[in-house]
């Protein structure tokens, strides 16, 4: 598992993450207090808070498929 934070600051931004999210082919979770949501859920991430910094665990063991995955939403990391 990897774990880096995010922040989803527009609608646009939430639709281009959960598009990257799901052409993942392992689990994504986003962690937001004692919220998990799947973060190929676009409603799910919608009933975040989304003003505030979001925890993305990622539950991938091949490094290269991380990293594409982290490359891809490298602009929503803070």
């Amino acid at each position: 598992m990897k774990s880096v934070k995010i922040r989803l600051s527009t609608i646009e931004d939430v639709k281009q993450f959960v598009n990257a999210a799901t052409l993942a082919d392992f689990d994504v979770n986003l962690v937001s207090g004692r919220y998990i949501i799947d973060a190929k859920s676009i409603m799910g991430i919608f009933s975040l808070d989304l003003s505030k910094e979001i925890d993305l665990r990622a539950y991938c063991d091949d490094d290269t498929k991380l990293a594409a995955f982290f490359k891809q939403i490298e602009k929503f990391i803070v």
